[in-house]
């Protein structure tokens, strides 16, 4: 098939979206698609750099969200291109700029067009004038607005399901949780980023990994650091990566007084941050934005003991303490992380993790998402006929 993938977000942007898209790619190409990234400018790619199969469009910063971007202009720009390109299918991965020409474009060639909800829009009415803006109803109305006429839509979890099954989208809705490739997570030597960190092969770290954004709630992990110390005197918490709220977690840390258990990494390549899954003994995340999780099942890849607030998502995925554990409390945070810390082999079973790193590979992610594509040009292919049939 010939496949266009229409995003507002793409590398070298970081983002879970990203890394998702990549992946996507990488498998579609395994199975011998062709692939297109149909995506916007950005200020680190210059407008001579060849990037294969890839197609950018002039965007400008989005409104609060300045690291990421919004086209403005190229809806005709990529209708000539796809019909070139002789597209099969569009899949959208956002409702804003790029999604947009991607349904005209997929509207225009007569093709079906498939969408991945990946962000839970609720969590994140905060950055636009503080909230007082936008609310959780003018989400439901975008969201219903973008999903009408799609011929599918992919969530990446339960949580996705029951949020837009609850709006009223009608669209036939199937979870494909996005997928890891466990290859990058074989196990790296994590010794030396140990040492250039000023740890010792036996530290017990701590791993934070995410953008540092307010709804990922880093501050309740750094305000549980006291409490795992007077359990786990010599634990140490690392901070990766980088956004709004790196200030205000920086200076928490002092009034704290952690500076010497708490370190900040700032962002780190994409391409490196499986030496810092192998190289921690916990993940711990205290996110309640969280669609999919992307860095829990990367975690998970690299055999790292998982310790993440409790959602209907995390519910399915950390079914076992072999794999990690939900909390609701910070009291339940920190027990579980000082648990871990100081028991960490009690909870070896390889044959659980095996299982479910095959559930969540990006062999089987792919496998799902041509799958419903296949099903989709079907249901299309039905619809259209049967339209016909009607206006003659």
């Amino acid at each position: 098939m010939n496949i266009g993938l229409f995003t507002d977000t793409y590398f070298p942007q970081v983002s879970g979206v990203a890394t998702s898209i990549k992946t996507l790619r990488d498998e579609l190409e395994k199975q011998g698609n062709q692939v297109y990234i149909f995506t916007t400018t950005d200020p680190h790619v210059d407008k001579d750099t060849y990037e294969r199969n890839i197609f950018r469009f002039p965007s400008i910063p989005f409104v609060s969200f300045t690291d990421r971007r919004i086209a403005v202009r190229g809806l005709f720009h990529a209708y000539e291109i796809a019909k070139e390109l002789n597209l099969d299918i569009i899949h959208t991965q956002t409702e804003f700029s790029m999604g947009w020409i991607g349904k005209f474009v997929a509207r225009n060639l007569e093709i079906p067009c498939i969408h991945t909800y990946h962000t839970m829009y609720e969590d994140y009415l905060h950055y636009v004038a503080k909230g007082k803006l936008l609310k959780p109803v003018h989400v439901k109305q975008m969201t219903l607005a973008f999903c009408y006429h799609m011929t599918g839509i992919v969530a990446p979890s339960e949580r996705v399901l029951d949020t837009l099954t609850s709006y009223g989208v009608k669209t036939p809705i199937r979870i494909i949780p996005t997928g890891v490739d466990l290859h990058k997570f074989e196990q790296p030597d994590s010794e030396n980023l140990r040492k250039q960190l000023g740890y010792q092969p036996e530290t017990p770290v701590i791993l934070s990994l995410s953008r540092l954004a307010f709804e990922k709630n880093i501050a309740a992990v750094i305000d549980g650091m006291p409490e795992i110390l007077s359990t786990v005197p010599n634990a140490q918490l690392l901070i990766v990566g980088d956004g709004p709220a790196k200030e205000a977690l920086e200076d928490q840390v002092k009034q704290l007084n952690l500076q010497e258990n708490v370190k900040f990494t700032g962002e780190i390549d994409n391409n490196k941050v499986f030496h810092y899954y192998h190289m921690a003994n916990v993940f711990l995340s205290a996110s309640d934005s969280e669609s999919q999780g992307l860095t829990y099942i990367e975690a998970l890849a690299a055999g790292l003991k998982t310790v993440v607030k409790r959602s209907p998502y995390t519910e399915e995925l950390l079914t076992d303490r072999a794999l990690g554990a939900n909390f609701d409390k910070p009291e339940e945070m920190v027990s579980l992380v000082t648990d871990y810390l100081i028991n960490d082999k009690k909870y070896e079973n390889q044959e659980i993790l095996d299982k479910r790193l095959s559930e969540i590979s990006s062999d089987t992610f792919g496998q799902n998402i041509i799958e419903f594509y296949q099903d989709a040009r079907l249901s299309y292919e039905d619809v259209h006929e049967s339209s016909e049939g009607i206006s003659d």
